[in-house]
């Protein structure tokens, strides 16, 4: 199994702003979602990705669906406006 990026917290709070904008809770939709992030990670080909998060194909056809309709940009947006400051630092300089 590789390495996933979402935790239980971090999923419930994406999966709250994917339906926001109409990405429907599939029963395979935070594999997908972890597909997506672990190819943005390593920058393997779409043919590399493992299997365990399904299809390589069924990924890069929804990433590239969402990438088209934009809604990438507006979750993304979104998680700029409600940042998860969890991992932030100050400079003590």
């Amino acid at each position: 199994m590789p390495r996933t990026m979402l935790n239980d917290k971090h999923w419930s709070k994406l999966r709250k702003i994917m339906r926001e904008n109409k990405i429907y809770d599939k029963p395979n939709l935070r594999k997908t979602v972890e597909g997506i992030l672990y190819r943005m990670r390593t920058g393997c080909p779409w043919r590399d990705l493992p299997s365990y998060f399904g299809s390589w194909n069924s990924v890069f056809q929804q990433f590239n669906r969402w990438s088209k309709k934009e809604k990438l940009m507006k979750i993304f947006k979104n998680l700029i406006e409600d940042p998860d400051l969890e991992w932030g630092f100050m400079d003590g300089t």
